[in-house]
Formats: C-alpha cells, structure tokens, sequence
C-alpha cells in the first residue's frame, strides 16, 4: 500500500474511533442515571447526539441493574434502530382513565398508632394514613387518610449497661382502592430486598432524634414519615368527595 493511502486510511479510522468516543454509549446513559438526572433529560440527550449502544440481552440486564429505565432503555432501541416499533408500548402502558404513579415519588405518611420498644414484638402490624393528599401532576390519585401498612421487623428493649432499646419498621404498601401501592423509605433503591417486591426496606428509627423513654425508643401516633412509591402503577383519579349539603 502506497504511503499517502496508508495515511489516508489511519486517518479515517481515528476520526471514526474519535466520533464513537464522543457519542453517546452505555455508560455515559449509566453515568447521567447516577447523576440523578431525569429520564426526560436523558431521553432528549440520547434523542439530539450522535449515539452507539450496545444492546444484547446481558447488555440490557446490566443497564437495568444500574437503574436505567425501561423509558431510557426504549430510547436507547430506538436510537439505534430508528425502523423498530419500540415506541408504542410507552403510549400502551397507562390504561385510558388512568395516570402513572412513578417509582421514587415521595408518600408522606403518619403512624396511626403509638409504637415502643418496651412493648411491641417482632412481626407486629404497623398502621399508617397518608398525611396529604398524593397526586400525580394535578390528579389526586389517592386521598389523605388513606391507610398504609407495615409491620415490627426487629425490636429490642433498652438493656443492662445502658444499652438502648432499637425498634424497626418494615414498609408494606398504600391501600388505594383495589390497588396497592408498594412502598420503600429511600429516595433510590438502595436497600431493596431480593426476596419480595412488596417489602423492600428496613427503617430503623432509633438514630433519628424521636421520643426515648429510658432509653426505649416511643413513637407517639401522628409522627410523619416520608416513605417513597416502590414501584410504577398506573391509577385512577381519587373519586370526588361527595358535596356537602
């Protein structure tokens, strides 16, 4: 091969090597997921910039290990085979009548009942009410009242030499109509149990400033805790209250 072939040949494979370096990839989507940011972002980013994906089956399990979401993975698809029919299923998901409850989105939650240390046992039930109204946009998919449900997960009294008592708390779900809304105490999914989808976290109490009685720890009914929605579910609108006459 002459010289100035040769030359002419390396340089377009550098440019091509340089290009794919600077387009999108998988780890770049996994680096903006850990960075908290939106999958409206990420989609728009993947949607606007030069990208190549890798997409096997093991790909796609690891990119959803790393938290990517199923609406990130459809674009991603799509980027790389603009023919396939990937977007459908994201029109497809929700019902008609109904609107999407993200996983992630904060549940303000309140204990409906007094809970210690000295007295309750382990596999206790736990009763909680939505402190607030949860919507979704402006829809109100599930009134304030609504009851949650938990149970005692490990619970220990305060000891001899001056061991403190410990009390945790094991989130269930949000009971909204025939719907059940799973829950967990994290904002990301940090915690996340292996074993079931329904109970995905321990909330440990005693190291956050409540009540301690002798070293027990005493939650008084009312006191608020932020849970978040475990999982998407698509729900109707909460039904109206009826007017008062």
């Amino acid at each position: 091969m002459k010289p100035r072939i040769l030359l002419a040949t390396l340089a377009i494979c550098l440019g091509a090597a340089s290009a794919q370096q600077l387009s999108m990839n998988n780890d770049s989507v996994i680096k903006m997921v850990k960075a908290g940011m939106s999958d409206g972002i990420i989609v728009s980013t993947i949607d606007s910039q030069p990208a190549h994906f890798a997409l096997s089956a093991n790909d796609m399990i690891a990119l959803k290990q790393a938290g990517v979401s199923d609406k990130v993975m459809v674009a991603m698809i799509a980027k790389s085979n603009p023919a396939a029919p990937t977007a459908a299923p994201l029109t497809t998901s929700v019902p008609a009548g109904t609107v999407m409850l993200r996983e992630g989105t904060d549940v303000p939650l309140k204990f409906a009942q007094a809970l210690s240390s000295k007295s309750a046992a382990e596999g206790d039930p736990v009763a909680l009410t939505l402190d607030e109204d949860l919507k979704v946009g402006d829809v109100v998919v599930a009134k304030a009242g609504s009851k949650a449900f938990g149970e005692v997960s490990n619970v220990k009294k305060s000891g001899m030499m001056g061991k403190a008592g410990e009390l945790n708390v094991r989130l269930d779900y949000l009971k909204v109509g025939d719907s059940k809304i799973k829950l967990r105490g994290t904002k990301d999914k940090e915690g996340a149990s292996g074993t079931t989808g329904a109970i995905v976290l321990t909330v440990l109490f005693g190291p956050i400033g409540l009540i301690k009685h002798g070293k027990n720890i005493d939650i008084p009914q009312g006191t608020p805790l932020k849970a978040y929605v475990a999982d998407d579910i698509s729900l109707p609108p909460a039904p109206s209250a009826p007017p008062t006459s």
